[in-house]
Protein backbone atom coordinates (compact mmCIF):
# COMPACT_ATOMS: atom_id res chain seq x y z
CA UNK A 1 0.00 0.00 0.00
CA UNK A 2 2.39 2.65 -1.22
CA UNK A 3 2.63 5.65 -3.46
CA UNK A 4 -0.78 7.22 -3.58
CA UNK A 5 -1.53 5.05 -0.82
CA UNK A 6 1.79 5.61 0.19
CA UNK A 7 0.29 4.41 -2.09
CA UNK A 8 -2.39 5.35 -2.02
CA UNK A 9 3.82 9.46 -7.51
CA UNK A 10 5.21 11.69 -13.75
CA UNK A 11 5.25 15.79 -15.42
CA UNK A 12 6.93 17.96 -17.97
CA UNK A 13 7.13 21.62 -17.02
CA UNK A 14 6.08 22.61 -20.51
CA UNK A 15 2.83 20.69 -20.23
CA UNK A 16 2.00 22.66 -17.13
CA UNK A 17 3.25 26.08 -18.21
CA UNK A 18 0.02 27.77 -17.23
CA UNK A 19 -0.55 31.07 -15.47
CA UNK A 20 0.25 30.65 -11.79
CA UNK A 21 -2.86 30.57 -9.66
CA UNK A 22 -3.20 30.73 -5.86
CA UNK A 23 -3.02 27.36 -4.08
CA UNK A 24 -6.27 25.96 -2.77
CA UNK A 25 -6.83 26.97 0.84
CA UNK A 26 -6.95 24.10 3.29
CA UNK A 27 -10.47 23.39 4.51
CA UNK A 28 -11.88 20.33 6.32
CA UNK A 29 -13.66 17.81 4.12
CA UNK A 30 -14.94 14.25 3.96
CA UNK A 31 -14.87 12.39 0.66
CA UNK A 32 -16.54 9.05 0.01
CA UNK A 33 -15.28 6.82 -2.78
CA UNK A 34 -16.45 3.72 -4.55
CA UNK A 35 -13.47 1.42 -4.59
CA UNK A 36 -12.08 -1.80 -5.95
CA UNK A 37 -9.18 -3.57 -4.25
CA UNK A 38 -7.73 -7.00 -4.99
CA UNK A 39 -10.49 -7.49 -7.56
CA UNK A 40 -13.30 -6.96 -5.05
CA UNK A 41 -15.64 -4.05 -4.38
CA UNK A 42 -14.61 -1.90 -1.43
CA UNK A 43 -15.50 1.28 0.41
CA UNK A 44 -13.08 4.20 0.40
CA UNK A 45 -12.93 7.38 2.44
CA UNK A 46 -10.65 10.40 2.61
CA UNK A 47 -10.89 13.21 5.13
CA UNK A 48 -9.09 16.34 6.25
CA UNK A 49 -9.57 17.64 9.80
CA UNK A 50 -8.00 20.53 11.69
CA UNK A 51 -5.79 19.47 14.61
CA UNK A 52 -5.07 22.95 15.95
CA UNK A 53 -1.80 24.94 15.96
CA UNK A 54 -1.83 25.10 12.15
CA UNK A 55 -1.79 21.31 12.00
CA UNK A 56 -4.06 19.06 9.95
CA UNK A 57 -4.80 15.33 9.78
CA UNK A 58 -5.32 13.80 6.34
CA UNK A 59 -6.70 10.25 6.38
CA UNK A 60 -7.44 7.50 3.88
CA UNK A 61 -9.22 4.19 4.46
CA UNK A 62 -10.07 1.38 2.05
CA UNK A 63 -11.97 -1.65 3.31
CA UNK A 64 -13.56 -4.79 1.90
CA UNK A 65 -13.98 -8.44 2.89
CA UNK A 66 -10.31 -9.23 2.30
CA UNK A 67 -8.52 -6.13 3.49
CA UNK A 68 -8.66 -3.11 5.77
CA UNK A 69 -6.13 -0.43 4.81
CA UNK A 70 -5.77 2.90 6.60
CA UNK A 71 -3.31 5.75 6.58
CA UNK A 72 -3.20 9.14 8.22
CA UNK A 73 -0.69 11.97 8.09
CA UNK A 74 -0.49 14.93 10.45
CA UNK A 75 1.04 17.91 8.64
CA UNK A 76 1.34 21.67 8.64
CA UNK A 77 1.68 24.27 5.89
CA UNK A 78 5.12 25.89 5.90
CA UNK A 79 6.07 28.56 3.37
CA UNK A 80 3.19 27.43 1.16
CA UNK A 81 4.25 23.77 1.23
CA UNK A 82 2.58 20.80 2.90
CA UNK A 83 5.01 19.41 5.45
CA UNK A 84 4.48 16.00 7.12
CA UNK A 85 4.99 15.81 10.88
CA UNK A 86 3.92 12.24 11.64
CA UNK A 87 2.07 9.39 9.98
CA UNK A 88 0.44 6.07 10.73
CA UNK A 89 0.05 3.26 8.21
CA UNK A 90 -1.85 0.09 9.11
CA UNK A 91 -3.16 -2.78 7.05
CA UNK A 92 -4.88 -6.09 7.57
CA UNK A 93 -4.93 -8.34 4.50
CA UNK A 94 -6.53 -11.69 5.24
CA UNK A 95 -4.72 -12.67 8.47
CA UNK A 96 -1.58 -10.59 7.93
CA UNK A 97 -1.33 -7.34 9.90
CA UNK A 98 1.15 -4.49 9.50
CA UNK A 99 1.57 -1.23 11.42
CA UNK A 100 4.16 1.47 10.75
CA UNK A 101 4.59 4.86 12.44
CA UNK A 102 6.71 7.71 11.03
CA UNK A 103 8.08 10.88 12.58
CA UNK A 104 9.29 13.88 10.60
CA UNK A 105 11.43 16.11 12.83
CA UNK A 106 12.03 19.35 10.96
CA UNK A 107 14.19 20.83 13.73
CA UNK A 108 16.78 18.11 13.21
CA UNK A 109 15.77 17.53 9.56
CA UNK A 110 15.39 13.79 10.11
CA UNK A 111 12.66 11.23 9.46
CA UNK A 112 12.43 7.94 11.38
CA UNK A 113 10.12 4.91 11.26
CA UNK A 114 9.03 2.32 13.83
CA UNK A 115 6.77 -0.72 13.99
CA UNK A 116 6.63 -3.41 11.32
CA UNK A 117 9.51 -2.07 9.25
CA UNK A 118 12.87 -3.62 8.38
CA UNK A 119 15.88 -2.39 10.41
CA UNK A 120 17.45 -0.79 7.31
CA UNK A 121 14.25 1.18 6.70
CA UNK A 122 14.00 2.75 10.16
CA UNK A 123 16.17 5.76 9.31
CA UNK A 124 17.10 8.37 10.10
CA UNK A 125 16.69 9.85 6.63
CA UNK A 126 17.83 13.40 5.98
CA UNK A 127 14.95 15.76 5.19
CA UNK A 128 14.99 18.73 2.85
CA UNK A 129 12.43 21.45 2.17
CA UNK A 130 9.49 20.17 0.13
CA UNK A 131 9.73 16.52 1.20
CA UNK A 132 6.39 14.72 1.68
CA UNK A 133 5.14 11.25 2.44
CA UNK A 134 3.23 9.30 -0.20
CA UNK A 135 -0.22 10.06 1.16
CA UNK A 136 0.31 13.81 1.36
CA UNK A 137 1.25 13.93 -2.33
CA UNK A 138 -2.47 13.38 -3.10
CA UNK A 139 -3.30 16.81 -1.68
CA UNK A 140 -0.28 18.39 -3.36
CA UNK A 141 -1.28 17.07 -6.79
CA UNK A 142 -4.75 18.61 -6.51
CA UNK A 143 -3.28 21.99 -5.49
CA UNK A 144 -0.46 21.98 -8.03
CA UNK A 145 -2.57 21.02 -11.05
CA UNK A 146 -4.96 23.86 -10.19
CA UNK A 147 -2.04 26.30 -9.85
CA UNK A 148 -0.33 25.14 -13.04
CA UNK A 149 2.81 24.03 -11.21
CA UNK A 150 5.17 21.21 -12.21
CA UNK A 151 4.19 17.96 -10.53
CA UNK A 152 7.63 17.00 -9.31
CA UNK A 153 7.98 15.68 -5.77
CA UNK A 154 10.45 14.03 -3.43
CA UNK A 155 8.75 11.33 -1.41
CA UNK A 156 10.32 10.39 1.92
CA UNK A 157 8.41 7.35 3.07
CA UNK A 158 9.07 3.86 4.39
CA UNK A 159 12.70 4.63 5.16
CA UNK A 160 13.59 5.73 1.63
CA UNK A 161 13.78 8.75 -0.64
CA UNK A 162 12.16 8.58 -4.06
CA UNK A 163 11.74 11.34 -6.68
CA UNK A 164 8.26 11.33 -8.21
CA UNK A 165 7.06 13.17 -11.30
CA UNK A 166 3.64 13.10 -12.95
CA UNK A 167 2.84 13.89 -16.59
CA UNK A 168 -0.39 15.47 -17.81
CA UNK A 169 -1.90 13.00 -20.28
CA UNK A 170 -5.12 14.77 -21.21
CA UNK A 171 -8.65 15.68 -20.15
CA UNK A 172 -11.55 13.38 -19.38
CA UNK A 173 -15.16 13.78 -18.29
CA UNK A 174 -16.13 12.06 -15.05
CA UNK A 175 -19.55 11.69 -13.48
CA UNK A 176 -19.51 12.66 -9.80
CA UNK A 177 -22.77 12.54 -7.88
CA UNK A 178 -24.73 12.37 -11.13
CA UNK A 179 -23.00 15.48 -12.53
CA UNK A 180 -20.50 15.55 -15.40
CA UNK A 181 -17.21 17.29 -14.56
CA UNK A 182 -14.05 17.79 -16.59
CA UNK A 183 -10.88 16.39 -15.03
CA UNK A 184 -7.19 16.74 -15.82
CA UNK A 185 -5.63 13.28 -16.08
CA UNK A 186 -2.08 12.86 -14.80
CA UNK A 187 0.07 9.73 -14.74
CA UNK A 188 3.23 8.36 -13.20
CA UNK A 189 4.93 5.18 -14.46
CA UNK A 190 7.48 3.38 -12.31
CA UNK A 191 8.63 0.13 -13.89
CA UNK A 192 5.73 -2.32 -13.83
CA UNK A 193 3.52 0.08 -11.87
CA UNK A 194 1.42 3.04 -12.98
CA UNK A 195 -0.49 5.54 -10.89
CA UNK A 196 -3.15 7.70 -12.57
CA UNK A 197 -5.00 10.61 -10.95
CA UNK A 198 -7.94 12.65 -12.24
CA UNK A 199 -8.02 16.21 -10.85
CA UNK A 200 -11.14 18.38 -10.97
CA UNK A 201 -10.95 22.17 -10.40
CA UNK A 202 -11.82 23.20 -6.82
CA UNK A 203 -11.75 19.61 -5.55
CA UNK A 204 -9.22 19.28 -2.68
CA UNK A 205 -8.32 15.69 -3.62
CA UNK A 206 -8.24 13.73 -6.88
CA UNK A 207 -11.69 12.69 -8.11
CA UNK A 208 -10.28 9.33 -9.13
CA UNK A 209 -7.12 7.40 -8.30
CA UNK A 210 -6.10 4.26 -10.16
CA UNK A 211 -3.13 2.07 -9.36
CA UNK A 212 -2.07 -0.54 -11.94
CA UNK A 213 0.59 -3.24 -11.96
CA UNK A 214 1.61 -5.26 -15.00
CA UNK A 215 -1.31 -3.66 -16.85
CA UNK A 216 -3.88 -4.83 -14.31
CA UNK A 217 -5.90 -2.62 -11.97
CA UNK A 218 -4.94 -3.22 -8.33
CA UNK A 219 -6.69 -0.32 -6.61
CA UNK A 220 -9.33 2.01 -8.01
CA UNK A 221 -10.96 4.87 -6.08
CA UNK A 222 -13.71 7.01 -7.66
CA UNK A 223 -15.26 9.93 -5.79
CA UNK A 224 -18.98 9.67 -5.17
CA UNK A 225 -19.55 12.51 -2.67
CA UNK A 226 -17.63 15.39 -1.13
CA UNK A 227 -18.75 17.35 1.89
Amino acid sequence: MKTFIRPLSLVTAAALALASLPALALEPFKADYTASYMGMQANGMMSLAAEGNNQWRYSLQVKNQLADLSQSTVFDEHNGRLRPLSSQDSSTVLVKKRNVDARYDWKTAQATWSGDVKPDRRGPVKLQSGDMDGLLINLAIARDVAAGKPLNYRMVDGGRIKPMSYSVVGKETLTIGGKAVEATKVSRIDGRKELIAWVVPNFPVPARLLQREDGKDTLDLTLKSLR
